[in-house]
């Protein structure tokens, strides 16, 4: 068995190792995000006759203000103009979401969520953070903090990492598309 010849090289080992480790368990937390194992739960639960997509729409305007138009919409879920019209108006039909005219502009609507929309929305984040509360019940409050703490710290860093990349793929997405 050869040792390291240095305690650097050692430590290079151990990074690699703990480095696969967080890639492994990243392809995990993938699948799950991929399948919305969380999200399939909490509709299941709580609005069984919802689709995920209309949750994303609902935080779609919720993060817009609580007003957006269908063409924001659709843009943000990669839909074309049509597609997106069409899951708008279904979700107006179950009055989740409400179309009114726009104040700046009175040929445009906007899009706001109804109170339903407001609820069934809390209730998926109350869901979801029941689901985390659940996971994490038996671990020891310190390791709870620390491990937001790290993960926060994680995911900002990707974002950060990300973020020239995903510029430049939007662009290319966009020339691709002529938009």
């Amino acid at each position: 068995m050869n040792a390291p010849t240095s305690f650097s090289e050692d430590a290079d080992t151990v990074d690699r190792d703990e480095v696969l480790n967080i890639s492994h368990t990243m392809t995990r937390m993938r699948l799950m995000i991929g399948r919305r194992v969380i999200g399939r739960m909490a509709i299941a639960k709580l609005a069984p006759g919802l689709e995920l997509s209309h949750i994303d729409v609902l935080d779609i305007v919720n993060r817009a203000g609580g007003v957006a138009t269908v063409g924001a919409i659709a843009e943000a879920m990669r839909l074309d103009p049509s597609r997106g019209s069409r899951v708008v108006a279904e979700m107006v039909g179950r009055e989740l979401l409400k179309r009114e005219a726009s104040q700046e502009d009175g040929r445009r609507s906007v899009i706001n969520i109804t109170p339903l929309g407001h609820s069934i929305l809390e209730e998926m984040r109350s869901a979801k953070i029941s689901i985390i509360r659940e996971v994490v019940s038996d671990w020891p409050s310190e390791d709870i903090a620390e491990f937001a703490r790290l993960f926060d710290r994680f995911i900002g860093r990707f974002e950060k990492r990300l973020a020239p990349d995903a510029v430049a793929f939007q662009a290319a997405a966009k020339a691709d598309t002529g938009r």
